[in-house]
């Protein structure tokens, strides 16, 4: 697969899993302690969904996009 190709598939995974990650705090926070959700809160919770976005689509996903890096799991 292209490097191009592989970028293309982690930014698009990685978007969807910040909005996911988002709405899914969002609905935590506002379930849990009742407060009126306001910008303040949304930036915090973008800032905390960020990187767990990201770790989740390197890791879980094994997307690779860094060259010379061994693969266990690659098909031959």
């Amino acid at each position: 697969m292209k490097r191009s190709k592989k970028l293309d598939i982690f930014l698009e995974f990685l978007i969807f899993g910040i909005i996911m990650g988002i709405v899914e705090d969002l609905i935590a926070v506002k379930l849990s302690t009742g407060e009126a959700i306001t910008w303040k809160m949304i930036v915090i919770i973008t800032i905390v969904a960020i990187p767990f976005a990201a770790i989740g689509e390197l890791i879980v996903d094994r997307i690779h996009l860094i060259p010379g890096l061994n693969n266990k799991n690659k098909k031959k």
